[in-house]
């Protein structure tokens, strides 16, 4: 591996406008793929194998035309104080309003509140329920426009219009943070590298990646149905990896030049060592994100696949673009503590020709956890599981317009419906009563209405509706309580029980869905698919890291590591988004369940994010420990190398991870967030402090591996000891290992 990757790095350089010429190609060539691609909405949600998914496409087959899926709208009408709905001005407001919501050819169909029964007992609340034909992120702008136009039409009169319901769904605004996120990213490299030209070449090469991901996800959205949410997702990772794997190439080219080798032998030596350290870890994110596959919900795997297309362009790009631009900047990039004067690197090179240069920060923090090994352990350990305490409230859910900020006219709809309604009338659940089996359909649909009447938390029971067969029929339940409460969720159950003997009476099934149930069935989709989807990632990035380590208790370490940091980001996910600490800060206008998808995605891609720095620091002390060193030296001077480029990655990683925090999508706030607290628990008290100190008290132990295996497995050569080697035939040392190396 590392005499391949040594090869193409130095072919790279060499043919530089060649391989630059193929990235502005793809470049160019995915942004008109996105120009002329035709504009796509969200992606078509489905949970297969659920019962509510499953009570969809019954209606699909049975109501032809219904449109089970397609969007809704609720336009909620209050009269001023001292008036009623059923004034003889307001009926007329709102029938014409009725009228503007039905002019549209997407619209399907749209109540008149007064003959739906749709005015609250007090006669102060009417509403207007819209149905359309799509769903709601596929509707055109004009659409919603007039949906939007025609409640400003009645407020006009004086009336309080609100409108909720998924037809008003948009694509998600980042806000300028994320632009924060990026110059931060910035700052920290050009105090890393102390050049802007070195600083600037990271940058840029993620910009391209990200560039072509995310417009090669633009261009396919249409034939693919990908989202929004999938390129957001594709944006934030991409950026944050780009940014690192460019890093950790740049950083070792620089440690090459201050050892005294030709720029072209640097370049490929950096590639050869540090991109051995990026294929493998940009294999664990992918091997992390495509495993989202495993829950078998649609756009998790979509967004999963999409984002690891972009980790694998950023690995691509580390590999090939970033060597031949290094041939680009030639002397402009210097050698590792050679830095430009305003940054202090005169007063830098002084004291370092004067003797008086010391060992560097990471230096002396790895020499300080060498020395109290079981101190440090004690201490990271404890703190996460402190930080871990609130996950054991952890309450998931699936977010509705009761979420939403009070600013929103969604959650201002949602709030005059249980207050005209009562708080259930916001989750209506939708029984199917399949009765094809059934001797005397109508009687078994009877029986289903009569039985769910007599459950607890019910309010109100419409009479059933019948498909043109009369072989099957929907009842809507109205439940007392409101949707995400537990209380709905065991009426779900309840009803769901009562089917299962009335099926075994009659031959009827009873199906349970609507937007309260399927988010009920997600949620339960996504926690039994919580273990399996554990083992299989986490097991295949153990065989993987086995293979890169040639150890076992290592790779073992690693993951035991990964669990607390992933528990530690939990508990700080629910501290902030579930019990409100620090909400105003994180811009939370509302608390409530974490979302559902939450705990998995967390999983996925904390997991690859932190192999990416225990795969780069301990590959160094693996490096100095082959290459002679003892155990707790070899931790040492991993660190020396190594503790510098992983804390300016992680620091980058969370600017651009905190930049999505100010998205207006609370899944992609709480996405932002999590991520970002994750790379700090993982990479400084589990890669900064647990890592070494477990290492320093297993000391060569932690380097075994059984003989059997150690003959099985592939020499994957991630540490380069095939380019030493290759440099010294005679097996005599290398000169230039004789040289002290510079501090990185």
């Amino acid at each position: 591996m590392a005499t391949f990757l040594y090869r193409l790095g130095r072919l790279a350089f060499r043919r530089r406008h060649f391989v630059a010429l193929i990235w502005v190609a793809l470049l160019t060539l995915a942004g008109v793929g996105a120009a002329s691609a035709p504009a796509a909405g969200s992606t078509s949600f489905s949970v297969p194998g659920t019962e509510a998914q499953k009570a969809f496409d019954l209606l699909e087959q049975r109501f032809p035309g219904m449109s089970a899926d397609g969007a809704t709208a609720r336009v909620v009408f209050k009269a001023p104080t001292g008036g009623k709905m059923t004034d003889a001005d307001h009926k007329k407001t709102v029938r014409k309003t009725v009228d503007e919501l039905a002019d549209g050819s997407e619209v399907a169909s749209v109540a008149d509140p007064y003959q739906a029964n749709a005015v609250s007992k007090d006669g102060t609340i009417a509403y207007a329920s819209v149905k359309y034909k799509v769903s709601g992120m596929e509707l055109e702008d004009a659409t919603r426009d007039a949906l939007e136009e025609a409640a400003q039409d009645a407020r006009d009169t004086g009336l309080t219009v609100e409108v909720g319901g998924d037809a008003l769904q948009t694509t998600p605004e980042t806000g300028a943070t994320e632009v924060i996120g990026i110059a931060v990213a910035a700052v920290v490299l050009v105090i890393t590298f102390g050049s802007l030209i070195a600083a600037g070449l990271p940058l840029l090469t993620a910009l391209v990646g990200v560039g072509i991901g995310v417009s090669a996800i633009t261009a396919l959205a249409g034939i693919l149905d990908l989202g929004s949410t999938t390129s957001t997702l594709a944006t934030m990772i991409g950026l944050a990896v780009g940014i690192d794997y460019a890093l950790f190439i740049v950083s070792r080219y620089r440690a090459e030049l201050a050892e005294g080798r030709e720029r072209e032998e640097a370049a490929g030596r950096a590639v050869g060592t540090a991109g051995s350290a990026v294929v493998f870890a940009g294999l664990t994110v992918v091997i992390a994100l495509v495993g989202l596959a495993v829950v078998n919900i649609p756009m998790l795997t979509k967004m999963g696949v999409a984002a690891a297309g972009t980790v694998a362009i950023a690995v691509l790009i580390a590999l090939t673009m970033i060597p031949a631009l290094l041939g680009y900047a030639g002397r402009k990039v210097r050698p590792a503590g050679e830095k430009s004067r305003f940054l202090g690197g005169a007063r830098a090179a002084r004291k370092a020709s004067s003797g008086r240069a010391r060992p560097n920060l990471g230096t002396r923090w790895a020499s300080f956890v060498v020395r109290r090994p079981v101190a440090v352990l004690l201490l990271g350990v404890l703190g996460l599981g402190a930080a871990a305490v609130p996950a054991g409230s952890l309450e998931l859910g699936l977010g509705d317009d009761g979420s939403q900020p009070t600013s929103t006219t969604q959650r201002r709809a949602y709030d005059l419906l249980s207050e005209g309604f009562g708080p259930g009338f916001n989750g209506p659940l939708t029984v199917v009563v399949d009765a094809q089996a059934s001797d005397a359909p109508k009687d078994a649909v009877t029986r289903v209405g009569d039985d769910i009447k007599g459950l607890k938390d019910v309010g109100t029971v419409t009479p059933a509706t019948y498909n043109k067969n009369g072989d099957t029929a929907t009842i809507t339940v109205i439940p007392d309580s409101k949707p995400s409460s537990a209380t709905t969720e065991d009426l779900v159950h309840g009803i769901r029980d009562t089917g299962t003997d009335i099926k075994a009476d009659t031959g009827a099934d009873v199906l349970v869905t609507g937007t309260t149930a399927m988010n009920i069935d997600t949620s339960q989709k996504l926690n039994d698919a919580l273990i399996p989807y554990l083992v299989l990632v986490v097991g295949l990035a153990f065989l993987l890291l086995i293979a890169v380590f040639r150890s076992i208790l290592v790779p073992l370490k690693a993951a035991l590591g990964f669990l607390l940091s992933v528990m530690a980001a939990l508990g700080a996910v629910v501290a902030v988004f579930q019990w409100g600490w620090l909400a105003g800060l994180m811009g939370v206008e509302e608390t409530g369940p974490v979302m559902s998808m939450m705990p998995i995605f967390m999983i996925g891609v904390v997991f690859g994010l932190a192999m990416d720095y225990e795969v780069f620091l301990v590959t160094r002390m693996r490096e100095a420990y082959v290459h002679g060193e003892k155990p707790s030296q070899a931790v040492v001077t991993g660190f020396r190398y190594g503790a510098r480029v992983v804390t300016a990655a992680a620091v980058i990683m969370m600017a651009v991870f905190a930049g999505f925090i100010g998205s207006s999508e609370s899944m992609i706030k709480m996405i932002g967030f999590g991520l970002a607290i994750a790379v700090f628990f993982d990479a400084f008290v589990v890669r900064m402090a647990i890592v070494p100190a477990v290492l320093a008290l297993l000391g060569k132990k932690a380097w075994w591996l059984p003989k059997w295996l150690d003959r099985v497995l592939p020499n994957v050569d991630v540490e380069g000891e095939g380019l030493r080697a290759a440099s010294e035939p005679d097996g005599s040392p290398d000169p230039d290992e004789k040289r002290e190396l510079v501090k990185v």
